[in-house]
């Protein structure tokens, strides 16, 4: 058993994916979960980096899990299409070359699993590996170096499944400036409302299905670790994995329902992406500028804009707040369905605002 595990952690694994569908450059640990308010007390004062932690993932109840068939039902073509569009352009830009698709783990894991099928039903050579990057830490260089012997980095691109305020994006950035690999910094999304994306099928903060749940829908595996008590020189950065979630686990049910219509579908040009980055980028610096002045101490780390993002802090984080565009927007009704049972408060966002929902994440002391 430790000779496996040994393996593991040096050649990757497919969590509970079909193997030809992802590798995740990561190594399995165990570690024990720390609470959502201990984990959040300790990265507000500085004791610990959020990376060093994992918070419990239990498994959500009845009622959100509808909420989740309900957003697949209701946007599944439209990320179909979506999907479609994203492929073929990555397509267009390597033409007759492998495609490395490297997803940024674990939102980016099932858009970079859909785009790696898309391609390959298409007749296309792609490859998928998913990887770790953390904010003010950095990729996974070890995962790169094992990506780099194996393929040309020149044929890798970054994958995520959206953008929130471009934290991510800009990590990517700052990690590559100096890669003396050969990867370039080329991040291509489904969603992009920040304006930070290379390369994305559409700027609209769209409730995207995957984005409702956390491991059991990204391969029964949890987001990244990094963690010098897990994490030696040589280590892929770490995770933890919930086989015992396996009865409740959609990941191959997810990418099953997806990835046959994206197949289908005749993919449209995204070219105009490229054109609006700016004015997406100025419009989200303007929102977190407002709210900066507003509420949060200067602290833009607390600011958690779009969907996702603010699905993920009212999930693994203490917020302090929801603001929701349009409360009647079904999109939305999941967060709303969070922020009743954890009795956060909910207010109205500017409905000229590129996002429908922003997550505002409690300061420590703050008692409101």
């Amino acid at each position: 058993m430790a000779a496996d595990l040994q393996q593991v952690a040096a050649s990757g694994f497919s969590g509970s994916y079909d193997p030809a569908d992802v590798t995740f450059l990561l190594k399995p640990v165990t570690m024990v979960p720390t609470a959502v308010a201990d984990k959040e007390a300790a990265i507000q004062s500085g004791r610990r980096h959020y990376s060093e932690m994992i918070a419990p993932e239990p498994l959500p109840d009845a009622e959100y899990l509808a909420l989740y068939h309900a957003a697949l039902a209701r946007n599944g073509a439209r990320l179909a299409q979506d999907v479609a569009n994203l492929a073929a352009c990555l397509a267009e830009r390597r033409p007759g070359r492998e495609i490395v698709l490297v997803s940024l783990a674990r939102a980016g894991t099932p858009i970079g699993v859909l785009l790696a099928r898309t391609l390959r039903a298409w007749g296309h050579s792609a490859v998928h590996y998913s990887v770790s990057i953390i904010r003010d830490r950095g990729i996974d260089q070890t995962a790169l170096t094992h990506i780099a012997a194996r393929h040309d980095p020149r044929d890798a691109v970054f994958v995520d499944g959206w953008t929130g305020k471009g934290a991510i994006a800009g990590e990517l950035r700052a990690s590559l400036a100096a890669n003396a690999l050969g990867f370039v910094p080329e991040l291509a999304v489904i969603a992009d409302p920040a304006g930070q994306a290379d390369i994305a099928a559409t700027d609209d903060d769209y409730l995207i299905a995957s984005g409702l749940l956390n491991g059991i829908v990204s391969g029964l595996v949890s987001r990244s670790i990094l963690n010098p008590q897990y994490v030696g020189k040589g280590d892929f950065h770490a995770c933890v994995t919930y086989p015992h979630y396996a009865h409740a686990d959609v990941s191959r049910a997810f990418v099953d329902s997806i990835a046959p219509r994206a197949a289908a579908a005749t993919p449209l040009s995204i070219t105009g992406h490229a054109v609006r980055r700016g004015g997406l980028m100025a419009g989200c610096e303007a929102m977190l500028e407002s709210l900066l002045a507003g509420c949060v101490e200067g602290d833009r780390n607390r600011i958690k804009p779009g969907i996702a993002e603010a699905t993920r802090a009212l999930l693994r984080r203490v917020p302090e707040r929801l603001l929701v565009r349009d409360p009647g927007d079904g999109d939305v009704a999941h967060l709303l369905h969070l922020a009743a049972r954890h009795g956060i408060p909910v207010e109205r966002l500017d409905k000229q605002s590129q996002y429908r929902a922003v997550a505002i994440i409690r300061g420590l002391g703050n008692e409101s």
